[in-house]
């Protein structure tokens, strides 16, 4: 995915709307054309991570070679941000020459892999009828999903349909390697703020098992996956529908990590280390405890508010019904005043008492939830965040003589 204003995306549609005399991908018959799935390797910037594949179609005769890509977005559109909060992100396809292209990737560093797709001539013919219809202004808008709809889903949906549902029949009901949070962990370990952040805010959506179908929501794992389809010719006999593969320019970037981070340890180590300040503290240095409770009680409101507008306000569906609501909720904002009472040794109020208990109780069900048969959300690491900086909180509260 790379950002590209609406004036080069009109300019590309008006470009390949110009059709020359002689033939070209616009009007080559099938038997002429070659179709290739094109795949970028993840980049260096958040939004690059996830990595960007492109359909490519070139016509052997007379040599023209056009990308199709569904990944262009324009940060100056009205109320961009404030849509992509709300998870209503408009997306673009985009075509352009194949050369200008992918000399941005390689001068990005970034990897570039052809794969030669087996396609009969009607199929060829058929997805370049797609392509160019979905280019047409009316159409090349979409609401883009980073799982379900995205630059590769669209890839992998327009050559589905081109084969019949070959590729679908060949790929859902087998198994994928990761869940959505597994692979998004995975992929954004390199900026490991934005991946906790990421990984707090996905809700049960995100650890459901994924097929090889879904799981080819990203570029790698369907440039992988297509090894596996296999097609039939117009002889009627099968064949691979990779017929060849080729890396175009290596990658000179940093290799994301073959498997996601084990987050347990280091959330636990944090909870645990603060949980430890936090008593200490409590103890013996009045004013540096009160600072870091609050500090805790501040973060915790605010995540909460975060999650519970994702929730509530945003279709942002992976981030629906989190259980960490259960960890960091608007509750914590409550008990600011009783922490500060704590530092003069007075005792919480039995509305702060009572919103404690609902915390502690709130700290139960998550576990429960976490270890009842059929659980779906994977919030182990923040679990073990979470309940001993607020068993350390409650005990604190309750020991305000020191």
């Amino acid at each position: 995915m790379r950002p590209i204003t609406k004036l080069l995306s009109l300019l590309a549609l008006i470009l390949l709307a110009t059709v020359p005399a002689h033939a070209d991908v616009t009007d080559a018959p099938g038997a002429n054309l070659e179709v290739s799935l094109i795949t970028y390797g993840p980049g260096a910037t958040y939004w690059e991570r996830f990595g960007h594949d492109a359909l490519q179609l070139r016509d052997t005769v007379s040599g023209q070679s056009i990308n199709f890509n569904y990944g262009v977005f324009d940060f100056s559109e009205k109320n961009f941000f404030l849509n992509f909060a709300r998870g209503r992100m408009h997306y673009l396809m985009d075509a352009e020459p194949a050369g200008p292209e992918e000399a941005f990737y390689v001068q990005e560093g970034r990897s570039i892999t052809r794969q030669r797709l087996a396609l009969t001539p009607q199929q060829a013919a058929a997805l370049r009828d797609f392509l160019f219809w979905n280019l047409r202004p009316e159409n090349a808008g979409y609401n883009y999903d980073y799982y379900i709809d995205n630059c590769t889903t669209r890839v992998r949906d327009a050559l589905n349909k081109a084969l019949g549902g070959a590729i679908k029949a060949a790929l859902a009901g087998h198994p994928g390697g990761m869940t959505y949070r597994q692979q998004t962990d995975r992929l954004m370990s390199a900026q490991p703020w934005l991946m906790l952040a990421l990984d707090l805010g996905l809700g049960p959506y995100a650890d459901q098992p994924l097929d090889a179908w879904h799981e080819s929501f990203l570029p790698m794992e369907l440039q992988a996956n297509l090894r596996a389809v296999t097609t039939t010719d117009v002889h009627g006999n099968t064949r691979p529908l990779v017929e060849g593969e080729r890396q175009l320019s290596p990658n000179r970037l940093d290799v994301p990590p073959a498997q996601a981070p084990d987050l347990r340890l280091p959330l636990g180590a944090a909870g645990l280390l603060i949980a430890a300040l936090l008593l200490v503290t409590s103890r013996h240095w009045r004013l540096g405890y009160t600072l870091l409770g609050s500090l805790f009680l501040v973060l915790a409101g605010l995540v909460g508010l975060l999650l519970l507008a994702l929730w509530t306000l945003t279709t942002h569906h992976s981030a629906w019904a989190n259980a960490n609501l259960l960890l960091f909720n608007p509750l914590a904002f409550v008990l600011l005043p009783a922490l500060w009472r704590a530092r003069r040794h007075i005792a919480p109020t039995r509305f702060a008492d009572a919103i404690l208990l609902l915390q502690l109780l709130g700290l139960i069900a998550a576990v429960l939830l976490h270890l009842l048969p059929g659980a779906v959300q994977q919030n182990q690491p923040w679990i073990l965040f979470a309940l001993p900086v607020w068993l350390a909180l409650a005990w604190s509260l309750r020991q305000p003589a020191a």
